[in-house]
């Protein structure tokens, strides 16, 4: 497959309302070429409206979509050369594997022999040549999404863009679909935005993401960033399993936070946007950030185990504190884990991904 070198994606002040309602409002993204980017968010924040925009299916309320620094807001869907994999994938029932992926090059008056070597070549990088004459019912939902790709590098596009390609199949199929579609990205080099709500998709996937929520673009960071370093409290508790402990802030000085927590415990960690001395925050720790002992520590919270249940090699912990938060907890699975009663927890500082201003405070 011949390697693209990429081509550059930019959103500039993006806005798109139905009525009153904004479904997406002054996006900003820089996508580099060869990125695979995932537009990450819950159902209405707006991602599908910014997949639709680019495709030139919806025309935006204001800004601009540019290719390499050219807008191309103007141009009709046909003109952008810009492809795209559905959810339902969208064959042709009534066209072979190969007549599917031949339709787009036929379609552009392509001569005979350029649509023949096309299709060879694109059943051959997706693995499917042996099934080129079977109808679209034929096949597997793993074998029609992969005849779905093909059908679209065949039209040899600037910007892939995927909608989430894999919610029509079954978990097993979809980890090995996520790693083939990885791999032709970074074979082809080809710019590629893909839609989706999966958690685990995009930061397995994505060089970057843009997590989204209710038409504003929340965080556009590489997957460790977002989950280490959220830039929000929605951010924080969407992507990934957020624990968040009460706490007041004792100390704020040269970028550090002094914070005692709900239980006693003391921490020192990263001041966060607009925190002071005195306020009342939550204080974020992934459930691998804290560490379970059946023995009191200085520094421990103490805790009670409220359900333990085993994944694979690990053991979750659900434990409750004093004040009846619930938390959640990984460890190893060993023989001598604890299942019931009192345990303390260990924060380690360079483990907390954020601390945020408490939204319930000024309620109480």
């Amino acid at each position: 497959m011949s390697v693209s070198t990429g081509h550059g994606l930019t959103l500039s002040k993006v806005t798109h309302a139905f009525g009153a309602v904004f479904a997406a409002k002054d996006i900003d993204l820089d996508i580099r070429p060869g990125e695979l980017v995932s537009l990450l968010g819950p159902s209405g924040c707006g991602k599908t409206t910014l997949l639709k925009i680019v495709a030139g299916f919806l025309r935006q309320s204001s800004g601009d979509v540019l290719v390499d620094g050219v807008s191309i807001s103007d141009l009709p869907t046909s003109k952008r050369q810009i492809g795209i994999v559905f959810q339902n994938y969208a064959l042709f029932p009534h066209m072979s594997v190969a007549e599917n992926v031949g339709y787009g090059p036929v379609a552009a008056g392509r001569p005979k022999a350029e649509v023949v070597a096309t299709v060879t070549e694109m059943l051959e990088v997706v693995q499917m040549a042996a099934f080129r004459d079977r109808l679209p019912r034929e096949l597997s939902g793993g074998q029609q999404q992969r005849v779905a790709l093909a059908r679209c590098l065949a039209i040899r596009p600037r910007i892939l863009l995927l909608d989430e390609p894999f919610s029509a199949l079954d978990k097993n199929l979809r980890f090995d679909m996520q790693i083939e579609i990885k791999r032709l990205q970074r074979q082809s080099g080809i710019t590629t935005v893909m839609v989706t709500h999966d958690q685990e998709e995009a930061l397995g996937m994505s060089d970057r993401i843009a997590v989204l929520s209710r038409g504003h673009l929340e965080q556009f960071a590489s997957p460790a960033e977002i989950y280490d370093r959220p830039a929000s409290l929605f951010v924080n508790t969407f992507v990934g399993t957020a624990n968040l402990i009460k706490g007041e802030v004792l100390d704020a000085s040269d970028g550090r936070a002094v914070v005692r927590l709900a239980g006693g415990a003391v921490i020192q960690t990263r001041l966060g946007a607009g925190i002071g001395v005195g306020n009342r925050v939550l204080m974020a720790v992934r459930p691998e950030g804290l560490r379970l002992s059946v023995t009191p520590e200085a520094g421990t919270i103490e805790a009670r185990i409220t359900a333990v249940m085993p994944v694979g090699p690990a053991l979750i912990y659900e434990v409750a504190l004093a004040d009846g938060t619930t938390l959640k907890v990984t460890r190893p699975r060993e023989a001598s884990a604890p299942h019931e009663g009192t345990v303390y927890l260990f924060i380690e500082p360079a483990q907390v991904s954020g601390l945020f201003a408490d939204p319930m405070a000024e309620i109480q």
